[in-house]
């Protein structure tokens, strides 16, 4: 074999993962199916920070710096895992996209373009957003505007003074029409479903993920209970401006549905100003815009689709409904799957932030794999 361990993604997961194994003196390889590590972060739009503090943002073994702010931009954090990499002597395989990974005779082969890598266990490190999705209405092609995905956004300019839809009401979504509102565009967003929000900063001093580490301990209805009042005298009540309020709270959300909750930074307050326009789910396209679910209509130069991501395990994975929901989600992550030596690293989200679940996931992975 070529090596113990094979880990699939050499992002944050994936290098926390190597770092890992390192430091239980484990082998591995890493491979990374462009020429960098970090690519996702690289092509996130401008705006975009972490929404964790830094503090609880590191991964094993080393801290961000102490002189970042807060919350450390895209372009922080991608210097931060080109740091880590360099710290570590982590050497990932570069451009060795795997596309099957199979188990034959008691160990896993992972095929790319240009050869097969073998090994006893195999982490999957390729993340929860790896594959837009892009859903479709009636009237789409004859839409005059642009139609993009989050994953395309950049940045507002180029709709300075236009009127720009934003499809969804995720943190991409709420940041990007903020973003908008700020470069001057006439922004609006089409919220299909109820939501939760809260804010980012509680009382704009302590960091709600901060709380979500002490809150993870609880029943998720237990501790939505306890932080109620907290999310009414901060947030207030968001049907007052046209959203709609699950029936349950964010920590329960994101135990039962795996979505998090908006992390809100402004976008409320752009909402309430008549900044940020807001419209319920869309029926079809018109030629200049879009028709909502009520009969209300709206013309628009671009719609941006925030509309989501699946892990796209199946597209390599053939044994993958033996690990994953029918919707293609890991069923666990930072364990053993149901396939000997298979693991799943980053792949749900945390009300304690991403980066760090991804942390605690790979030391778990490394001493799991360590004591087989």
């Amino acid at each position: 074999m070529d090596t113990d361990t094979l880990i699939i993604g050499a992002s944050a997961a994936g290098l926390a993962t190597a770092a890992s194994l390192a430091q239980a003196g484990q082998p591995f390889e890493i491979l990374e199916a462009t020429d960098v590590v970090g690519t996702a972060w690289r092509h996130h739009y401008d705006r975009l920070h972490l929404h964790t503090p830094k503090s609880s943002s590191s991964l094993p073994g080393l801290e961000m710096p102490r002189d970042w702010p807060r919350y450390p931009s895209r372009d922080q954090v991608v210097e931060y895992l080109v740091e880590y990499c360099d710290h570590f002597d982590i050497r990932p395989q570069f451009n060795q996209q795997a596309t099957s990974i199979e188990r034959r005779d008691g160990a896993w082969f992972a095929t790319t373009a240009d050869r097969e890598w073998s090994a006893r266990n195999v982490v999957i490190a390729t993340g929860a957003t790896r594959i837009p999705v892009r859903p479709s209405w009636p009237g789409m092609d004859e839409f005059s505007g642009s139609v993009l995905h989050s994953s395309e956004y950049v940045n507002g300019d180029p709709w300075r003074g236009g009127n720009v839809l934003v499809v969804g009401f995720g943190n991409s979504a709420c940041e990007q029409a903020l973003d908008l509102a700020e470069r001057g565009a006439h922004a609006s967003l089409s919220v299909r479903s109820p939501v939760n929000v809260v804010q980012r900063d509680v009382l704009g001093v302590v960091p709600v993920l901060q709380l979500g580490i002490v809150m993870r301990h609880l029943p998720p209805r237990v501790a939505d209970a306890l932080s109620w009042p907290l999310v009414r005298l901060t947030v207030g009540d968001i049907t007052k401006v046209g959203l709609r309020k699950l029936p349950y709270g964010p920590n329960t959300q994101i135990a039962r549905d795996r979505h998090i909750p908006l992390l809100d930074i402004g976008t409320m307050s752009a909402i309430k100003q008549g900044r940020i326009g807001v419209h319920g789910g869309i029926d079809h396209f018109t030629a200049d815009g879009v028709v909502f679910t009520d009969g209300s209509a709206l013309a628009c130069d671009a719609v941006v689709l925030a509309t989501g991501y699946r892990p796209g395990i199946a597209d390599f994975l053939p044994e993958w409904e033996q690990v994953c929901d029918p919707e293609g989600m890991p069923l666990v992550s930072g364990q053993p799957t149901a396939l000997p030596g298979l693991y799943f690293c980053g792949m749900f989200v945390s009300p304690s932030g991403m980066l760090r679940e991804m942390g605690i996931e790979a030391r778990s992975i490394a001493a799991s794999i360590a004591a087989s």
